[in-house]
């Protein structure tokens, strides 16, 4: 049994492809935790419990933000870990890589988190992340129909994410 990256444990993942389509999935969460959107492109295994999925991630990120701001050897401020941060405050992280996937993060000023899971060889994403968000602001918050902190049900949104995602991934 090998534990450090052996095909024992987990399958390698396909090699990217050319044409892009290696986003596996994104989530978008509010600042209170809401996931206002989940959409999955090229997962081999789908989750059995929606709720239970968007818990974990969002409790991942908590942990991760807690984290790297207790580490951060440039701020004589440490805090405690498990105290919320504010969005832009202290030391943040931009993605990280398992054998199997990439995880790219972003959070904007107001809080939105916007998360994309892509496969591992994937190049940096954080201007890709910044689009998407743009796209968020142009066609969730300018829509007039648009209920601050409920799903994301804009079909305009979604064509242009899917079409964008595809592209870059």
């Amino acid at each position: 049994m090998q534990f450090f990256g052996g095909s024992e444990i987990s399958p390698s993942p396909p090699a990217p492809t050319q044409s892009g389509n290696n986003a596996h999935m994104i989530y978008i969460f509010n600042r209170n935790g809401v996931c206002l959107l989940y959409r999955e492109w090229n997962r081999p295994l789908h989750t059995l419990d929606a709720q239970q999925d968007h818990k974990l991630m969002f409790g991942l990120l908590f942990s991760l933000k807690s984290l790297t701001a207790k580490m951060d050897p440039t701020s004589a401020e440490k805090g405690n870990l498990g105290v919320p941060q504010l969005p832009g405050q202290g030391c943040s992280f931009h993605s990280f890589s398992t054998n199997t996937y990439k995880l790219s993060f972003m959070e904007s000023p107001s809080g939105i988190k916007i998360i994309l899971i892509t496969h591992p060889k994937t190049g940096d994403l954080r201007e890709s992340l910044k689009y998407i968000y743009n796209l968020y602001v142009e066609y969730v918050v300018k829509n007039p129909l648009y209920a601050p902190g409920t799903p994301i049900r804009c079909e305009l949104f979604n064509t242009n994410l899917d079409q964008y995602v595809r592209s870059v991934a």
